[in-house]
């Protein structure tokens, strides 16, 4: 089986069409610049970099960084083709570590339901300190009640012309499991299969809160998708500053 967006990451985008990245991109900028954050940032988690190149394409500088080797060559070769500057490295929360730090620093799209509970405290005092005094880490998850109500113990499909994909989620006590599996066309009109598992954990929001004031955060804001209210929002938005 492969790594997590070993296979996916050729098609993350593509399959995603529906998210409206444009939109949903806007709603960082506009708020990135109503907070007063400074033109260097971190898309931390950044996959194929959609936000990333729409954030460079404002005019911020932005580096993506990822876990995932296979989506950082795809995120390099989308700015490429898109000719937008973004830099990109191999580094994940639990572990990182930056040459100096950054204005602010963006997680979005579920990258902080892949961490468990227990690395939660450490990979934020390490965001924290990435940060210049005064900067600003912006993250969501996909709610608790989102992952158990709607997607665990689900089957999602998606099958078109070139690709089909399906995802199987099971539920557990602190997280859900997905398997996913692809069926690509190839040029000889036969299909290729390949397998990833995603883990994605369940977090409540007292449990983020408190340990991102652990952390050294000063003030933690919390609003539902695109700045909708909280309350009933599959995915929560928690918008932290250091302290200046």
């Amino acid at each position: 089986m492969a790594q997590p967006y070993d296979s996916l990451a050729e098609w993350f985008e593509y399959l995603n069409d529906d998210c409206d990245y444009p939109t949903w991109s806007q709603y960082f900028i506009d708020g990135l610049r109503a907070r007063g954050a400074g033109r260097r940032g971190l898309e931390l988690g950044c996959g194929s970099g959609a936000f990333s190149r729409a954030l460079a394409r404002a005019g911020y500088a932005m580096t993506g960084a990822d876990r995932s080797e296979a989506m950082l060559r795809k995120g390099a070769e989308l700015a490429i083709k898109e000719g937008v500057r973004v830099e990109f490295l191999r580094a994940d929360a639990e572990n990182l570590k930056t040459p100096k730090p950054y204005d602010f620093i963006l997680s979005p799209n579920d990258c902080i339901n892949y961490l468990p509970q227990r690395a939660l405290p450490s990979a934020f005092k390490k965001i924290c300190s990435s940060l210049v005094r005064g900067g600003i880490f912006w993250f969501d998850v996909s709610s608790s009640c989102k992952l158990r109500g709607k997607v665990a113990n689900n089957i999602f499909a998606d099958d078109r012309d070139e690709v089909t994909y399906l995802e199987f989620n099971r539920l557990f006590e602190d997280r859900v499991e997905t398997d996913v599996t692809l069926f690509v066309r190839e040029k000889d009109g036969r299909f290729s299969r390949s397998d990833e598992k995603h883990i994605r954990y369940l977090h409540e929001k007292e449990d983020l809160v408190r340990a991102l004031f652990g952390a050294g955060f000063s003030s933690v804001d919390v609003e539902g998708h695109l700045g909708e209210r909280e309350e009933g929002s599959d995915r929560l938005n928690f918008i932290c500053k250091k302290k200046a």
